[in-house]
């Protein structure tokens, strides 16, 4: 199974980055494959000119069809999720995530942003066609902690807790998903079968 991931802050170091990094290491421990975008990997003149033929974006568009997952992470800034993030998801096909299963996360300065994710960023994602949107993960910035020098960054255990439980849905939701058919097989299946009227 494939996830990807999308990183949508500017900023190299974040709290939304943490969150998609923990969530990332996670799935990975349970045998699903993550392919990682950021916002930061693509030139800005790529996404404020909507060069759909940039062979990022194409890769990026490649990965996001081959997918049965999405984890997409943002910090909130005045009351909504990354600008740079929807100009990406606007280089998205129309139906791009249709048959896919997505966990939105968010990370904001209080608990004041926390809608952020229910009222800004999951209408887009709907907009996409995701077909199963989870509930979302958000963290307050305090509750992330970086490790100084060699220390790892720890989550408070109270959004340690909610984020494990969200990767959980998502590792249910995907061992559920139906798997494509190889073409070559039904073609097999077809031409071999038996008909009779």
């Amino acid at each position: 199974m494939l996830v990807v991931s999308v990183a949508g802050s500017p900023s190299q170091r974040s709290h939304s980055g943490v969150l998609l990094d923990v969530a990332g290491a996670w799935l990975r421990e349970h045998g699903i494959e993550v392919v990682s975008y950021g916002i930061r990997d693509f030139d800005a003149a790529e996404l404020l000119h909507a060069r759909f033929d940039s062979p990022l974006v194409q890769r990026f568009t490649e990965h996001v069809e081959a997918a049965e997952g999405l984890l997409i992470a943002t910090p909130v800034y005045k009351a909504s999720f990354s600008g740079a993030l929807k100009t990406l998801l606007d280089l998205l096909p129309e139906r791009a995530l249709a048959h896919k299963v997505v966990l939105p996360m968010a990370s904001g300065g209080s608990v004041a942003h926390m809608l952020a994710v229910d009222y800004a960023l999951k209408p887009v994602l709907s907009a996409l066609k995701a077909q199963e949107m989870l509930q979302g993960v958000y963290a307050v910035d305090a509750q992330i902690h970086y490790g100084e020098g060699e220390r790892p960054v720890s989550l408070a255990p109270e959004l340690q807790e909610r984020l494990e439980e969200s990767l959980q849905q998502l590792y249910a939701a995907l061992a559920r998903r139906p798997q494509p058919l190889d073409p070559k097989l039904l073609h097999a299946s077809l031409t071999g079968a038996r008909w009779s009227i």
